[in-house]
């Protein structure tokens, strides 16, 4: 009696933790609260891209190797890549790395996929180059404009500016670079047209070179180039001392604010390649949901109504551990602020089947003790002592198998191998302990309705 007791004292604890973490806005008497359960993209729409780190692209050293070793590279990526995801505000992202090369981005909620995915795209490379005033476009190109590749000396480079600018004949050597950057924002600038621009603050030591580098070449044009293209290249008027200085260029608002978010998370060590992409729409993670839901009430009343039939009251208490292990599971999984998807509700689904066998073993086996002549008391102990190894081996089986997924599955997988170990785990607990601990109660009864 005293382990009964425990049992029921340890399953209506769970209960109220699983309510807990379900609902924890219950605890401030907020009853229309919704569970605590993060959905993912194929739930509720969003946006999932797998990227690849350019590695014929990295920065390259006098020796001509790569300044920064692959796995770094991929590592350097990942981390700027979750500062710029955190900046577009999106709840519960996923930035994990795949094999040695790749990264993966899945954004649920993502209301504006083409925004988000320029900004995570772009490689932020920021420099600063001199204008050249030795060599001009028009001793670099034919009759046609075109660019002529034999007449580009070495000591300079043609980069593509923006409308206003054209091509620029710049110097080889690069001042400044956009390591040298602590802070950018968006500021307006101060003629009567007010244009968007980026504010950008350099570090105590890039200040102090970029005043250098400014008073070395008052009236000359400072370039500055991003990814390759020259944003503004003004005329340098005189010392620019604090550290400070602005970058213009057309840029709507929008278009300043997402520049000064990928400066303000760092320049990507090397260019990104999109290898898979896909978009979930909200209406058909909407529909999902719905179907998803509608599926599992009927299927779950329908098994609960099966097992009360044909077990009767036996079944009763089947059922009873039955939305215990529901419950308990998606407690456990609001507790972890786990992402459910559908490989996750796959994944519950299977554990409620394995829920329901375990009953059906030790039913089974409790029917075939009371045939035999035993008493109540000994049909029960007999039933559950004969099948616990038997429930015990598939639960332990399917556990492993939890696990190797876990260790070696990547995004849903991993997910599906989450729901199901916990599945697992408190399926035996229901089945063992829970539904024992209510048929403890009814040893004393002379028959069983089973």
């Amino acid at each position: 009696m005293k382990r009964t007791t425990t049992v029921i004292v340890i399953t209506l604890a769970l209960s109220l933790l699983s309510v807990y973490f379900l609902y924890p806005q219950w605890s401030r008497l907020d009853f229309s609260s919704k569970p605590n359960l993060n959905l993912g993209l194929d739930l509720q729409g969003g946006m999932y891209l797998k990227l690849e780190v350019d590695m014929d692209k990295l920065p390259k050293g006098a020796d001509g190797k790569p300044r920064i070793a692959p796995a770094e590279a991929v590592d350097r990526a990942l981390e700027i890549l979750r500062n710029r995801v955190d900046s577009l505000g999106v709840a519960e992202p996923i930035l994990q790395r795949e094999g040695d090369h790749y990264v993966v981005v899945q954004l649920p909620g993502l209301k504006d996929p083409e925004r988000a995915e320029a900004i995570i795209g772009q490689t932020a490379q920021l420099t600063f180059s001199l204008v050249s005033e030795s060599v001009k476009l028009s001793d670099l190109t034919d009759a046609n404009g075109n660019t002529v590749a034999s007449k580009i000396p070495d000591s300079v480079v043609v980069v593509q500016g923006k409308e206003d600018e054209g091509r620029l004949v710049l110097e080889k050597n690069v001042l400044m670079t956009g390591d040298s950057l602590e802070d950018a924002k968006v500021d307006f600038s101060s003629d009567a047209l007010g244009k968007p621009v980026i504010a950008f603050t350099l570090t105590p030591e890039g200040g102090k070179h970029f005043a250098e580098l400014t008073s070395e070449n008052v009236g000359r044009r400072l370039a500055i180039v991003l990814d390759g293209v020259v944003q503004s290249a003004p005329v340098i008027k005189g010392r620019i001392g604090g550290g400070k200085g602005i970058i213009e260029g057309n840029f709507t608002a929008e278009d300043a604010k997402d520049l000064a978010l990928v400066l303000r998370s760092g320049a990507l060590p090397a260019p990104l390649k999109i290898i898979n992409r896909y978009v979930v729409g909200p209406s058909l993670g909407a529909d999902t949901i719905r179907k998803g839901m509608t599926s599992a009430v009927v299927g779950t009343l329908a098994v609960l109504l099966y097992i009360a039939f044909y077990y009767r009251v036996s079944g009763l208490i089947a059922d009873l551990a039955l939305l215990f292990n529901l419950l308990f599971l998606m407690g456990a999984l609001a507790s972890l602020h786990a992402t459910l998807t559908l490989p996750g509700i796959a994944a519950i689904v299977l554990t409620m089947g394995m829920s329901v066998d375990s009953n059906v073993i030790i039913f089974e086996r409790i029917r075939e003790e009371m045939r035999a002549g035993k008493t109540v008391r000994a049909a029960v102990d007999a039933g559950y002592s004969h099948a616990f190894w038997t429930i015990f081996d598939s639960h332990i089986t399917s556990l492993i198998t939890a696990l190797v997924l876990f260790q070696f599955g990547t995004g849903p997988i991993k997910g599906f191998a989450v729901s199901l170990s916990l599945g697992v785990a408190i399926s035996l607990y229901t089945a063992l302990f829970v539904s024992k601990a209510v048929f403890d109660l009814r040893k004393t009864h002379d028959s069983l309705s089973i």
